[in-house]
């Protein structure tokens, strides 16, 4: 079977906010040009500013365009997408500053008419496109002509020579230029944006890792505790069938029976109210019963104000076992395992107590894997907020542990 590996999804900028940016930069450079008209106290402003408003919405669509080509480069080095931005916005602001030119350009043959009105003057332009004001000069009339000696009359000048095609082009490329730092600027916005969800794209990958670690870490540690119970219990499942204890076995199948069927059902890696753990201790230890009924004592203490509070699943039953393990079958007089919780200032503190014979002889500090495992799997939750002690007491053992107090989540 071959299982095909999900592409990664790589982080983007949303066109909504890729569009956002371009309507902001536009409108703001509109509301500038038409402010500095009105400052200029230039003339014709209306048709100015509908005019405007064309190179504006050509301008963003312009812009839309190079956005198509600046995030081909958005997974790229910072030094291609710097290349990429100086070099693409190069024809889109020529594209920008001809569109310019051709939108404004009969505005000149209005101003022209206008001035020529205020002033009194007669101003045209000849085929060639050459700008002509007509000047009125006096001519003195020849020798032997009748009237007067002298003649009115006018002469065309030439006021603005036709524009030549490199004209037009240079007056393209000045308005170009103005656009193209206004196109860089945009497009340092859009990559900044973009290193933005980047990041927190990176930092939900950095959360998601560390958390299916953390999950992978909890439930190899909670697996752990299952075998090991697994063991001692066929162990005196065992040595019950073999001397000939029946109806003793049968009951202890019975409860192993409930007491895994309550473990199993729950997530290895979900918190579990703690009156289940509790009643999941209960059953492990009615199994122990079984091989001491003379000599195993329970006590349980779980004050109704706790009984939703959140631990770990199974994290008591490694602290249970070395109860029974090391007090209960080490003496042969009645042993009490206590299992009480309280409350210490917003804290939730779990004990488990023995009255037995305290640390046995040849064993080390921490009675093997069970200790570790809890206190593995309880700094994996809470990492380092978190207290476990383990220590003899005056006529016993006791265990304590104290964790951040969570209720229903």
């Amino acid at each position: 079977m071959i299982i095909s590996k999900t592409p990664e999804t790589r982080p983007t900028v949303p066109f909504r906010m890729v569009l956002l940016s371009m309507i902001v930069m536009w409108s703001t450079y509109f509301v500038l040009i038409t402010m500095r008209s009105f400052v200029m106290d230039y003339e014709l402003q209306i048709e100015m500013a509908w005019r405007r408003g064309i190179v504006t919405m050509v301008g963003i669509a312009l812009t839309i365009a190079l956005w198509g080509m600046l995030r081909l480069f958005d997974h790229k080095a910072v030094w291609l997408k710097v290349m990429a931005a100086i070099i693409l916005s190069v024809p889109v602001a020529i594209a920008i500053g001809k569109t310019n030119h051709l939108v404004f350009q009969d505005m000149q043959e209005v101003e022209e008419r206008k001035y020529a009105e205020k002033n009194g003057i007669n101003l045209r332009r000849d085929e060639a496109g050459n700008l002509l004001v007509d000047v009125p000069v006096t001519r003195v009339a020849p020798d032997g002509a009748n009237g007067a000696d002298t003649i009115l009359d006018s002469e065309s000048v030439i006021l603005v020579p036709a524009q030549t095609s490199a004209d037009v082009w240079k007056a393209v490329f000045d308005i170009a230029l103005g656009r193209y730092f206004l196109l860089l600027a945009w497009a340092s916005l859009y990559f900044a944006i973009l290193a933005g969800y980047q990041a927190r794209a990176a930092e939900r990958r950095g959360q998601e890792f560390r958390s299916a670690a953390e999950a992978a870490e909890l439930r190899s540690l909670r697996y752990q505790v299952n075998p090991h119970f697994l063991f001692n219990t066929l162990n005196s499942l065992s040595a019950l069938v073999m001397t000939g204890k029946a109806e003793r076995a049968e009951r202890m199948i019975q409860t192993m029976s409930r007491f895994y069927r309550h473990s199993l059902a729950d997530e290895p890696t979900s918190d579990v109210q703690l009156r289940d753990e509790f009643d999941l201790q209960q059953l492990y230890l009615d199994i122990e019963a079984v091989r001491f009924p003379e000599r195993l004592v329970c006590n349980f203490d779980l004050p109704d104000d706790l009984a939703d509070a959140r631990v770990p699943g199974m994290i008591l039953q490694p602290l249970v076992e070395n109860s029974v393990k090391y007090a209960v079958s080490a003496v042969n007089r009645p042993v009490t395992i206590t299992v009480k919780a309280r409350e210490e200032f917003d804290r939730l503190v779990v004990t488990v107590s023995d009255d037995g014979p305290g640390v046995p002889e040849n064993a080390s500090h921490g009675f093997g894997i069970g200790l570790a495992n809890v206190r593995d799997r309880l700094e994996a939750r809470f990492g380092s907020d978190i207290v476990l002690s383990s220590s003899p007491i005056e006529g016993g053992y006791k265990t304590e542990l104290r964790i951040p107090l969570t209720k229903n989540g």
